[in-house]
């Protein structure tokens, strides 16, 4: 395998002739809020080894009039990293299918676009997030040929993350990684009422981005009313040092440090089923007991449990202590479940959005090594 890392947050191209595409796209919930969270992880590398990565967010399809999800995890960002942050809007704020499109729409959707050419170009930014790029494609708002002509040339050090719904397959051939985010529906009682409850899952990338992305969200609702959104990061199965997750953490914490916290958990080491170790039960334990507390005491508005599902699926910890506590959980407290596994534990059916991201294309198919905190 070639030496190299997947996502854009290292120092080598490794001679590349241009840069990464990553494309998330699907019916399910989540896919905005995953580019946000990869957009924080970069940064967060970059703060760590002092490299300059400036984030472009432009946004598709998404004018002024109307309020989104991310709209608030975008404060958060700007907020915290006001010189590494740059957003752009265009289009307008009603849905409209592809009989309804007008002049407006192209002009906005051309608007956009050479912005993100001049973007590319300059070579001022290491990311450019182009929200919402796969529905303005399949809308037909832009000429599909001339965009995939312009990201087959994007230079060595960019990467492009595009997001939406209808992905072309040109597009999707292009890509280095290619995550389909499908939703789910459960059978339940009423507890499902609860609400409050979301749960990332599957084989592709997304999940703990989407989680970051999430806490993202609620510190920016926190800073646009004037309150404090408490987040607090639970992560089983991640013990030791070098997880990315933990430098873009870190660099949540420096800007908001009164109102993230963090808790790692586990041993320096993969655990396979039939190979658990005493420590592995006892470090699940110890950070449920805290993930518990913290949920029951309505002192969080999210909570994120990353990596809990393998947690659960290799049977660290009993899944009827984890319904209960969600069944009881404080109405306007969020809960953010996150991890691949085999089994769906019963706590799925408590759910209000269960997202599954199924990898279609990854980048170590293409001889990309894996990094460690980026993709296991």
């Amino acid at each position: 395998m070639a030496s190299g890392i997947g996502i854009r947050t290292a120092t080598s191209t490794n001679g590349r002739t241009r840069g990464q595409l990553h494309i998330y796209d699907g019916e399910g919930k989540g896919k905005s809020q995953a580019a946000l969270g990869v957009v924080l992880r970069t940064i967060g590398l970059g703060i760590c080894e002092q490299q300059n990565t400036r984030v472009l967010l432009l946004r598709f399809l998404k004018g002024p009039g109307r309020a989104y999800d991310e709209d608030a995890a975008i404060e958060a960002l700007q907020q915290g990293f006001p010189h590494l942050i740059d957003q752009v809007r265009t289009g307008r704020a009603e849905f409209f299918s592809a009989a309804e499109v007008t002049a407006f729409d192209r002009q906005e959707a051309q608007r956009g676009w050479d912005i993100a050419k001049g973007a590319l170009a300059s070579c001022l930014y290491s990311v450019l997030v182009l929200d919402e790029l796969n529905p303005v494609l399949d809308l037909g708002l832009l000429d599909k040929d001339q965009v995939i002509k312009t990201m087959g040339q994007m230079p060595a050090d960019v990467e492009i993350i595009a997001t939406g719904r209808g992905a072309p397959r040109e597009l999707t051939r292009l890509a280095d990684l290619h995550s389909e985010i499908c939703p789910h529906e459960h059978q339940s009682t009423a507890d499902h009422r609860i609400g409050g409850i979301e749960i990332y899952s599957g084989e592709g990338k997304g999940k703990s981005t989407s989680a970051l992305g999430k806490a993202l969200q609620a510190i920016g609702r926190g800073i646009s009313q004037d309150t404090s959104h408490r987040v607090l990061i639970l992560q089983w199965l991640k013990g030791g040092q070098g997880y990315t997750e933990d430098a873009a953490i870190e660099a949540l914490r420096q800007s908001y440090p009164h109102l993230v916290d963090h808790l790692r958990s586990g041993r320096d080491a993969i655990v396979w089923r039939g190979q658990q170790q005493p420590i592995d039960y006892v470090e699940a334990e110890r950070a449920w007991e805290i993930a518990r507390a913290a949920i029951g005491s309505g002192l969080y508005k999210t909570v994120i449990l990353d990596e809990l599902n393998p947690t659960v699926d290799l049977e660290l910890l009993p899944v009827e202590p984890i319904v209960q506590t969600l069944l009881r959980k404080p109405k306007f407290t969020e809960v953010v479940i996150t991890g691949r596994c085999k089994n769906l534990p019963s706590y799925f059916a408590l759910a209000n959005t269960h997202s599954e991201m199924v990898c279609h294309k990854h980048y170590a198919q293409q001889g990309v090594s894996l990094k460690r905190g980026v993709d296991y």
